[in-house]
């Protein structure tokens, strides 16, 4: 039948495509040396910028992590943003026994309710150094050298770090491989085309700029209005191939703590990739076609398996796909400490591609809530 003549066509266009993705745009990431930071460039004083809200429980556990990095001149500027548990005063005994933490404490206004971008504008206002690292109240450094590591990349050319924010391991849990399997294939993506000249995005768990680069974007008034993306919008609006460092040293990565419901990480997940309308035309339309290409390969390879028709070129082509899959991600997820989930990466692949349509979906018919 004419039909299946055309799904099959399809199916083989759908192939080169993820072909190209695994194959040639990811391997930039997977393949490519990591950048070598300059230990003996200049040490830059460093703003380390937390903003917190109802995180009084998780600054007890991981804010000591950054008071003990190993680095000569650092200051933290703790945001409470209008928290109504008791973070402030969790703020406020840190401060007391700690000279290098400031505390800026933001009260609700109607304009920016529930705006994290709002905080984080008047924490880095309140910051003294230039060069500011930022990370979230529920993350920890993974070693004491994090702060050294995602600085050493600062140049005179490069103003922006891009780093890796991984989450926590939990045992026999399906859901924890789901999230660090989407975390790893996001970071895969942000650091290949990174590496091509073309950064997009980056994680607010684990990511640097100047003071300098945030005024001259006029902050983030371009997108102010968006309650999310502090992170990813902003990157995607500033980052070029000339200014753009990336971190991919395994002491230079944070942990956080990953959702422990499948509708609480979907929830999350909605307003991250609500963001993705507002980038540039470009990484719009790249973004768009790999995960496109990847639901069309499910969807094709199912029914042309079903209907048996040339089942054993849809068969070679299907294992060709995953050889070439599991190449580019096994290599990327040893550069990224995540080689645990590669055993399960087809089932991971599936489960994937099938939350991100029902959150497509959701999207079109419901706005995301704002930051907790």
């Amino acid at each position: 039948m004419l039909i299946f003549e055309i799904l099959f066509y399809s199916f083989i266009v759908v192939i080169l495509i993820q072909i190209v993705f695994y194959g040639f745009i990811f391997s930039n990431f997977s393949f490519k040396q990591k950048e070598l930071s300059s230990f003996n460039a200049v040490i830059h004083p460093i703003s380390v910028i937390v903003c917190a809200k109802n995180e009084a429980k998780n600054l007890k556990k991981y804010l000591p992590l950054i008071l003990e990095q190993d680095y000569p001149k650092f200051e933290i500027i703790l945001i409470n943003d209008a928290s109504a548990d008791k973070t402030l005063k969790v703020m406020e005994r840190f401060k007391a026994e700690h000279e290098n933490i400031k505390i800026v404490n933001v009260k609700s206004i109607e304009a920016f309710w529930g705006n994290k971008k709002y905080a984080l504008t008047l924490g880095i206002k309140a910051s003294t150094y230039d060069h500011l690292l930022f990370t979230d109240a529920d993350c920890k450094p993974l070693s004491n050298q994090w702060i050294k590591e995602m600085s050493s990349h600062f140049s005179r050319e490069k103003s922006i770090v891009i780093g890796y924010g991984a989450y926590k391991k939990t045992p026999k849990s399906f859901l924890n491989k789901l999230i660090r399997f989407e975390t790893l294939l996001t970071a895969v993506q942000y650091f290949s085309y990174a590496k091509l000249g073309q950064p997009y995005m980056a994680v607010g768990r684990n990511l640097a700029y100047t003071k300098s680069v945030f005024f001259e974007a006029r902050g983030f008034m371009n997108h102010m209005n968006i309650k999310s993306g502090d992170d990813d919008l902003f990157i995607n609006e500033v980052a070029t191939k000339t200014n753009t460092a990336l971190c991919i040293s395994k002491d230079g990565f944070t942990e956080s703590i990953p959702k422990s419901t499948y509708a609480d990480w979907l929830i999350q997940k909605r307003r991250h990739i609500s963001t993705a309308k507002h980038y540039k035309t470009l990484h719009k339309v790249l973004l768009s076609l790999f995960y496109a290409s990847q639901l069309s390969f499910f969807v094709l390879a199912t029914v042309l398996i079903s209907a048996l028709l040339y089942w054993k070129i849809v068969v070679g082509l299907i294992l060709l796909r995953y050889c070439i899959l599991y190449v580019s991600l096994i290599l990327a997820s040893k550069k990224l400490n995540e080689k645990d989930l590669i055993p399960y990466f087809p089932l991971l692949e599936l489960f994937l591609v099938i939350s991100q349509f029902s959150i497509f979906i959701k999207n079109l018919t419901s706005k995301p809530n704002h930051w907790k």
